[in-house]
């Protein structure tokens, strides 16, 4: 099985149909260990999903955005941790295709290195400055000494950080009064993960904090400056199509509890009662809006052009918030279908409840999104 060897969007997902059935199967376990799901991240690598995004003239799939979050969908329905961890890493490769602002020659080698099955992933979050949407300063400082830079600091929600192979860490560098991109490797002396993810939604994405202490890069491991200007960035449409596909799984399993739950009061299933029936229109509703809100605008982004794009965070925005929104009302509504039972620890729902709420501490946060829509209006 190789995602790159199967050309249409078509035989892609049902290749993904078929690798993602053993991570729905382990999906329970690691929530329940606060495991992350090492196997599912290797199967991925081994059928060539990491190199999707990657550039077609450097070995990569080079897929659209909407390929993308067809397919990150496609994971989520099996496991929500697993599509937010990957989705990462394939975003972020698909920025930088697109934007290509970092060095001709660094962006190359990154990209034989995750041809070659490295894992990538921005490191931007810390506690004193939480979101970097916020547009708060790195503590994390980067100065320049011996022809090398040397990064001291600390991040957090370091997603994925237990297989990453690189870690892309923004940093402040007092000398220039600006903010940079650093590539730094896993194995760079002082660097290290601290294991402090302890959220109750996505256990298993390992995203615990970061710690560079005295850890020396070469000069040109410098990636890029920061502008003050935020450009909007249409990879970041990988997180509303991980919260709905948490939502279609939840409405399957409401769906297959309500055809067979049948209790003695009834001689059916309560799939057939009107009250049930009509939570499951307004969840398919739900869905149906979500998804065609998230794919119209992917495919939007796919169309336009540089000066286009630039336009669009409204259009980006509106899509994280109504999905993500949409995601938690069709969960609680499976519940609702389910009743009591969707509590025990052995239902997957009570899982769902818990993941989809963390979509919305993901960027952009809602108040901003309806801020930016109202300076549109």
């Amino acid at each position: 099985m190789d995602f790159l060897k199967v050309q249409t969007l078509g035989d892609r997902l049902e290749l993904m149909t078929l690798i993602n059935s053993s991570f729905y199967e382990r999906a329970a376990a690691n929530d329940m260990q606060g495991r992350f799901p090492y196997e599912n991240i290797e199967e991925l690598k081994g059928a060539g999903y990491t190199k999707l995004t990657v550039p077609k003239e450097y070995g990569g799939g080079g897929i659209s955005l909407y390929e993308l979050v067809r397919l990150q969908e496609e994971i989520a329905i099996a496991d929500g941790s697993t599509a937010l961890s990957i989705g990462w890493h394939m975003g972020l490769m698909m920025h930088l295709s697109e934007t290509r602002t970092w060095d001709p020659q660094l962006f190359e080698r990154m990209c034989k290195a995750v041809v070659n099955g490295a894992l990538i992933n921005t490191c931007a979050t810390e506690e004193q400055t939480g979101s970097p949407t916020r547009g708060g300063m790195p503590t994390t400082i980067a100065e320049r000494k011996n022809g090398g830079w040397v990064l001291n600091g600390r991040k957090t929600f370091a997603t994925m950080s237990p297989v990453l192979d690189y870690f892309i860490v923004t940093a402040t560098i007092p000398e220039k009064g600006e903010v940079g991109s650093f590539v730094v490797p896993s194995n760079a002396a002082g660097l290290s993960v601290v294991e402090t993810w302890d959220s109750i939604s996505l256990r298993a994405t390992g995203s615990h904090d970061v710690l560079l202490e005295n850890v020396k890069v070469p000069l040109e491991a410098l990636a890029e400056l920061h502008t003050n200007k935020k450009e909007p960035a249409g990879y970041l449409l990988h997180i509303p199509a991980c919260y709905l596909g948490i939502a279609e799984q939840a409405k399957r399993e409401a769906v297959h509890f309500a055809t067979w739950y049948t209790p003695n009061s009834l001689n059916h299933p309560i799939a057939e009662l009107p009250a049930i029936r009509q939570k499951f229109g307004e969840m398919e509703l739900k869905i149906m809006q979500s998804r065609h809100f998230l794919y119209s605008v992917a495919k939007m982004w796919d169309e336009a052009g540089k000066e286009k794009r630039k336009q669009m965070g409204p259009e980006l925005g509106a899509v994280k918030l109504t999905v993500t929104n949409n995601a938690i009302e069709v969960v609680d509504l499976a519940m609702r279908v389910v009743g009591s039972r969707s509590l025990s620890a052995e239902s997957p729902l009570q899982r769902y409840y818990r993941d989809v709420r963390a979509g919305l501490h993901n960027p952009p946060m809602d108040d901003a999104v309806i801020m930016q829509l109202a300076e549109r209006a």
